[in-house]
């Protein structure tokens, strides 16, 4: 009745509705999946020549002790080799999003009161409490004539190019090699001329010092005094004078002198299996991935035209296009919802009854797309489908409202009392249906755990749809009734000389309606034991309905995880994987691959865990043709490493949706004595592979390794 007495002000809300949807849809932020705060930060350190048990008693155990009385914490996750040690923080699941940032400079502030009480020559410790970062496009740049050294300026200056970009928070490099000059030294001439290696390491780090050399003070100025003769390069350090016995040699008579990376190395990159760095782009924070994928799009072709003949930059990863793909998507389905809606609309209600309906969809999704950017949702896959869920049932107070109106109208009503009639009759039914659909998603929007923090968007995305769809139905729907509906109804009320008010519902299709359900109440126990047994039934099937909270991406990326026994060289990974790559360019399954050794790649999808530095780690991600192609590569892969033999395990697997996982199914076995717990986890492992429904189980705690 308000709305009707207020037209003029009603048209003005319709419109400004319009207008700040389209405004808010414009500036909605695009991404493939919600945003979700991992839960997880590393803390490492370096110890030269320390073995893994050194490290974990005099190193891991000193941090972890510091870290046991950080609030919210879950447990600590420590991996330790010679010489090197990680420790994974995971808080709680339930720890609040807005908390975790704090507790990161918590854990910074107790590890690093310790950092004096560690023993001498121990690095660190590092934090990384960015290991959360995504990378919006990875790029891979690769040149197989050029050296490290240029590949490395090559990288550098794709790097910087980048950065130029609005809304690029930062590029990381991955996979560049330390440039390094190495001195081989021969032993046996050493010994031919008396010269003890001790006398190699003095001279080199003798000239090489950097010292306070003092300055001179002018009456204008004062003069820094520099000494010359550091090392700046293999002529340079061949040159250096080794002095024994009284004898003087050139450095480069004595030992063999040339550049190099490091070696062993710790982590290379590949593509194609062509060595390569790769540059991962990270979006700032409230930036829209549409818009940045099209910059860096025009910068990739920026970079690509000033690169050498020879060297290409490859686009590894591109979430633009996935996000693209999945706006795409869901305009698709919303077009194809709206055309059935218009289809039914139109066919049972009539062209102007329904027009009247099919304008209260975009009206309500134009207030729902304000709500969204009020509240920080973006378009991604689950405010998307939260969407695409709704449109069934935003039409239903519609329908309500102008149906009734109609009817009354044909009864004989005037336009103003029947307009108002729905609000007296079911409005408030409507919203009780509204708050019940609603409530079925509840338990996802407030859950404390990553799984409501991603998916958590379902309820509030549905729960402000239908809200607003009822308040479309009770305020402009009336308004929109009043003047789009067809002056005939009252014309053929008029006609019927308005005396009898149920003659509209004597057609055959009520009539057989009102006796089904007549019918329905008068043998109501049959009809609530067959409801009964309905419900026992579908009890029964969903039993034997698989169950999986998040469904597999349909992304056509592929992990192949490789490990080796621990211990392992770097060189015995590299050589296992190439073997894999071999294979991979040998299928028809294959678009293009990415190699990862000593580490995982960097975090190109929110739900992958980048795996810790192991040298008899590697990864080959693998860009599959999609569709079909990259179901056949997975089990040909599993097929593979199924009936290998070698001493590399190998794991093939799809990307997943929701918060990372990792195997599925996992045992953690805690005691004090090592020889015990590691013969319960090889209990607990062989009885898992008795299982026939497990494949790939593995003990996380690796081999022991030998020692000389």
């Amino acid at each position: 009745a308000w709305a009707i007495r207020h037209q003029t002000l009603v048209l003005f809300f319709i419109f400004v509705t319009a207008a700040a949807g389209i405004f808010a849809y414009s500036n909605l932020g695009r991404n493939a999946d919600p945003a979700f705060t991992v839960k997880v930060m590393v803390v490492s350190a370096v110890w030269p020549g320390a073995s893994a048990a050194e490290m974990q008693d005099q190193v891991a155990d000193r941090v972890e002790t510091r870290l046991q009385t950080l609030p919210w914490l879950a447990r600590l996750e420590t991996y330790t080799r010679p010489g090197f040690m990680a420790t994974q923080i995971v808080l709680e699941d339930a720890t609040p999003p807005g908390e975790v940032e704090d507790l990161w400079y918590q854990a910074r502030k107790k590890v690093g009161d310790i950092s004096a009480d560690l023993p001498a020559g121990v690095v660190g410790p590092f934090f990384n409490d960015e290991y959360a970062d995504v990378y919006v496009q990875v790029h891979a740049l690769s040149a197989p004539d050029a050296t490290w050294s240029e590949l490395s300026d090559l990288a550098e200056m794709a790097r910087q190019s980048f950065l130029s970009v609005p809304g690029v928070e930062k590029v990381q490099l991955f996979g560049e090699q330390d440039q390094k000059i190495h001195v081989d030294i021969s032993y046996a001439k050493l010994a031919t001329l008396g010269i003890p290696a001790s006398a190699i390491f003095d001279a080199l780090a003798t000239q090489n010092a950097v010292v306070p050399s003092g300055s001179v003070d002018t009456p204008s100025e004062t003069v820094q005094v520099r000494v010359t003769g550091s090392l700046k390069g293999v002529e340079a350090v061949a040159s250096v004078p080794v002095e024994a016995d009284g004898r003087t040699f050139r450095l480069g008579d004595i030992a063999t002198v040339s550049r190099g990376v490091s070696d062993p190395r710790s982590y290379v990159t590949r593509y194609n299996g062509e060595n390569a760095i790769l540059l991962g782009v990270a979006m700032a924070d409230g930036g829209n991935v549409l818009e940045l994928g099209e910059l860096l799009h025009d910068k990739a072709a920026e970079v690509r035209a000033r690169l050498p003949l020879g060297a290409e930059l490859h686009e590894v990863s591109n979430q633009p296009d996935v996000v693209e793909e999945a706006v795409g998507e869901f305009l698709l389905k919303f077009v194809a919802a709206i055309s059935i809606v218009l289809l039914v609309s139109f066919v049972s209600l009539g062209f102007r009854t329904g027009i009247i309906v099919a304008l209260s969809v975009p009206l309500t999704l134009a207030a729902t797309f304000v709500f969204m950017m009020l509240m920080g949702i973006d378009l991604e896959r689950i405010s998307l489908g939260a969407l695409i869920l709704s449109l069934g049932l935003l039409v239903d107070d519609a329908i309500i409202a102008i149906e009734m109106m109609v009817v009354k109208i044909e009864q004989g009503w005037d336009r103003v009392r029947a307009a108002t009639f729905a609000w007296e009759s079911t409005a408030f039914p409507m919203l009780t249906g509204t708050l019940v659909t609603a409530a079925g998603f509840l338990p996802v929007g407030f859950a404390k755990s990553s799984a409501g923090e991603y998916a958590g968007g379902i309820f509030w995305v549905v729960t402000t749809a239908l809200l607003v769809s009822w308040v479309v139905a009770v305020v402009f729907t009336p308004y929109l009734g009043l003047k789009l509906l067809p002056r005939s109804l009252e014309r053929h009320a008029a006609a019927r000389g308005d005396v009898d008010e149920e003659a509209i519902y004597r057609t055959p299709s009520y009539n057989r309606l009102r006796r089904m359900v007549t019918g329905a109440v008068r043998f109501r126990l049959p009809v609530v034991l067959a409801t009964v047994g309905l419900l026992v039934l579908a009890g029964y099937g969903m039993g034997h309905v698989k169950k999986q909270f998040f469904p597999n991406s349909s992304r056509p990326e592929v992990l192949v995880e490789l490990k080796g026994p621990e211990g392992a060289s770097f060189a015995a990974t590299e050589r296992e994987t190439r073997e894999i790559e071999k294979l991979l360019a040998e299928s028809p399954h294959v678009d293009y691959y990415t190699t990862y050794i000593g580490a995982g790649a960097p975090r190109f999808f929110i739900a992958y865990n980048p795996a810790l530095p192991n040298p008899s780690y590697a990864l080959v991600l693998v860009q599959t043709k999609g569709g079909e192609h990259t179901d056949a590569l997975v089990s040909q892969l599993q097929s593979r490493f199924a009936a290998s033999e070698g001493a590399v395990r190998g794991r093939a697997n799809k990307l997943e949706l929701g918060p990372p996982v990792g195997y599925p199914v996992q045992f953690r076995v805690v005691g004090p004595d090592l020889d015990v717990v590691r013969g319960i986890a090889e209990e607990v492992r062989d009885a898992m592979r008795a299982s026939p429904d497990t494949r790939n189980t593995e003990l996380q705690w690796g081999e022991k390794v030998k020692s000389v």
